[in-house]
């Protein structure tokens, strides 16, 4: 388990704004059962969108945009493959994968 799992872990009030907001798309995608797919469509911006990967991009739903910076630390906070942390107080368990979706390259965050 990394530092940053075990002290989210010990000090709850302490989560990283990354999977806090990262806690917010994992509930979004399972009340729609679906996955969150994050592509990278300029080097400062990243789109989150809601659907199956598979498809086209166009078939998926924006949910937000954040920077690539703001991204790379939610990866940062997560693993490739299957990833079970807590995050306020609550137990989240998902695959963190990457395909692409139409020319984007995409991390797709699925419930485990």
């Amino acid at each position: 388990m990394s530092h940053e799992k075990r002290l989210e872990e010990a000090h709850p009030e302490r989560v990283p704004e990354p999977l806090l907001t990262l806690a917010k798309y994992l509930e979004r995608s399972l009340d729609k059962a679906t996955s969150i797919v994050m592509t990278r469509h300029t080097t400062s911006a990243c789109t989150v969108h809601l659907g199956d990967p598979s498809g086209p991009l166009e078939d998926l739903m924006q949910i937000d945009t954040i920077t690539t910076l703001f991204e790379n630390d939610i990866l940062e906070s997560t693993s490739s493959g299957a990833n079970q942390m807590h995050i306020g107080g609550q137990l989240y368990r998902f695959v963190r994968s990457f395909t692409r979706v139409g020319d984007a390259a995409a991390v797709v965050f699925s419930a485990d």
